[in-house]
């Protein structure tokens, strides 16, 4: 392959990568209820023994937990990063590998409040051209610059993800052990059907009603991981829809980049994210 071939449509490539590394934030803000927001237990959870799903329900973070981590996967991506409630921030990292080309593209968002901040990194370019050159700090974002301000993430609660509606639209939930459970979710019921691309339930069908799923509590009462097994459907191969959490109160504060660590995002910024 010539130098030219290899450099012919990169921009493009790039944009792509973009845009799944920004789809990679419906793991973190597709349905999250508001902080605080109560939760619908299924009936009969007011009682003195909790139903194992009102118990699942009360573990998912509600923002009373403290700053945490969190990691998270699903067909196309990974993701990780921190929340901080009190902040009203987060902070995720994603990589995604270009499949032709063999060059990386990591994509750092920091939110607090309202406002967002990002940072990109291409390795394994030896050889490349065509690439924007974007300075080492953390961009602000002006929402207004981007052909579609929506798709920029900004911080949408504690529950990075979703799974506060993928329990409430639990069918079964049984408790296997302590602190271990596992069921199945209708993913077309409620907010839960936005979990998931539109696309990807289009495929899945009569398959969405009954996803399993498997879930830890840790020892502190809080959510360690919420893992769905989304089967085969169309052209999409079985994956799992995973969610970890970890250092619940000890996670690092999310606080607004300052100084020399930080500058407004120059035009290739845009350039790269409005493709």
């Amino acid at each position: 392959m010539t130098q030219r071939t290899r450099t012919a449509g990169l921009l493009r490539r790039v944009v792509s990568t973009t845009t799944a590394a920004l789809a990679a934030t419906a793991l973190l803000a597709a349905c999250t209820p508001d902080d605080g927001a109560e939760r619908t237990a299924e009936p009969g959870s007011s009682s003195a023994a909790p139903t194992p799903k009102a118990a699942l329900l009360a573990a998912v973070p509600d923002g009373t937990e403290g700053t945490f981590r969190f990691s998270g996967k699903d067909s196309s991506s990974t993701v990780s990063g921190l929340v901080d409630p009190t902040a009203k921030g987060a902070e995720f990292t994603t990589s995604i590998k270009d499949p032709d080309l063999g060059f990386t593209t990591t994509m750092s968002f920091r939110l607090v409040a309202d406002q967002t901040w990002m940072k990109v990194k291409f390795t394994g370019t030896k050889g490349l051209t065509g690439l924007p050159k974007l300075p080492d700090r953390w961009l602000r974002l002006d929402r207004s610059r981007l052909t579609d301000g929506e798709s920029a993430p900004v911080y949408d609660g504690v529950d990075v993800g979703n799974a506060g509606p993928l329990v409430e639209a639990a069918t079964a939930v049984e408790e296997q052990g302590t602190g271990r459970y596992a069921g199945t979710i209708d993913l077309t019921s409620g907010e839960a059907a936005k979990a998931l691309d539109a696309e990807s339930m289009t495929a899945l069908g009569d398959k969405a009603k009954a996803i399993p799923f498997t879930a830890e509590v840790g020892a502190d009462g809080n959510l360690a991981s919420l893992t769905l097994q989304v089967p085969a459907a169309g052209k999409q191969k079985a994956y799992e829809y995973l969610v970890r959490y970890r250092d619940y109160g000890t996670a690092p504060k999310v606080t607004a980049p300052t100084g020399k660590a930080a500058q407004d995002a120059p035009a290739v910024a845009y350039e790269l994210l409005n493709g």
